[in-house]
């Protein structure tokens, strides 16, 4: 029997396409949380026609208090809020053995056209993240997160830019395209699609080789984070360890990944 860490998103979601979408106590983001609590239901439902007997489930947009308890199956354990620690969006993933982790409602980095809400963790603020010279998404961050606890990721659904990124990344994941990013708008497939899509893709996904899941995880870290405001990346270069790159960016280099989510934990 497997158990399951999922990890939560909304920029990815099936026809979202605007921050105030995202944003807690707008009115249009009732809509995109229930989308949200969907898709995030059939990953679960997915897992479970794969054989697994328990998902942990991360909501990990904003405020961590968008996922609809009610709409996932029982076998699901929910993470609300933020706990506060280095592991962000993949808290949880070190409280018990995983055999796979799956990411849903995924978004491009900051920088890409692939999606209008592309960002990595800040939306404002961030410039760039890189990690060994490659462009670093949230789904990125997070899958060098799971593979540091021993946890492939076979699946992340998410615009078809930041599919391709991860199919770059890891070759063997399973992902579903739910939109496709035009400058400011999207082209989204039907919300009940990307349901029926993730759960069919989440069980695929489960049946096949976890271990080619894992990605390659280097012997270095070396971290570029660009910010859009001169005067940030001045104050974040006094984190230890980090050095400064011209006007608006830093770099960071560590062999334990650890200490690169510290360094996010406390710069991004």
């Amino acid at each position: 029997m497997k158990k399951i860490f999922l990890s939560c998103d909304i920029e990815g979601t099936a026809g979202i396409c605007a921050w105030d979408e995202t944003e807690w106590g707008d009115p249009r983001n009732e809509y995109f949380r229930a989308q949200m609590s969907r898709e995030a239901s059939s990953a679960c439902l997915g897992a479970l026609d794969a054989g697994a007997d328990e998902i942990f489930v991360k909501d990990a947009h904003d405020s961590a208090r968008n996922l609809d308890p009610k709409l996932l199956p029982k076998e699901a354990k929910l993470l609300r809020g933020w706990a506060g620690n280095m592991l962000s969006m993949m808290a949880g993933i070190d409280s018990m053995p995983f055999d796979a982790a799956m990411m849903t409602g995924y978004h491009a980095c900051a920088g890409n056209d692939g999606n209008p809400l592309s960002h990595t963790m800040s939306s404002g603020r961030i410039d760039h993240v890189t990690i060994n010279g490659i462009q670093a998404s949230e789904f990125i961050i997070n899958a060098y997160t799971a593979a540091y606890f021993g946890v492939p990721t076979c699946f992340v659904s998410g615009d078809a830019a930041l599919c391709r990124s991860a199919k770059k990344f890891i070759p063997a994941i399973t992902t579903v395209e739910t939109n496709e990013g035009i400058g400011s708008a999207v082209v989204s497939i039907h919300p009940d699609l990307a349901c029926e899509r993730v759960r069919e893709g989440v069980k695929t996904a489960l049946s096949g080789d976890l271990s080619l899941c894992m990605p390659e995880k280097p012997e270095i870290y070396k971290i570029e984070i660009g910010y859009r405001k001169h005067q940030e990346a001045h104050a974040k270069s006094f984190y230890p360890g980090a050095v400064a790159k011209g006007s608006c960016a830093l770099t960071f280099e560590h062999t334990d990944y650890l200490e690169c989510l510290r360094l996010f934990h406390f710069v991004l």
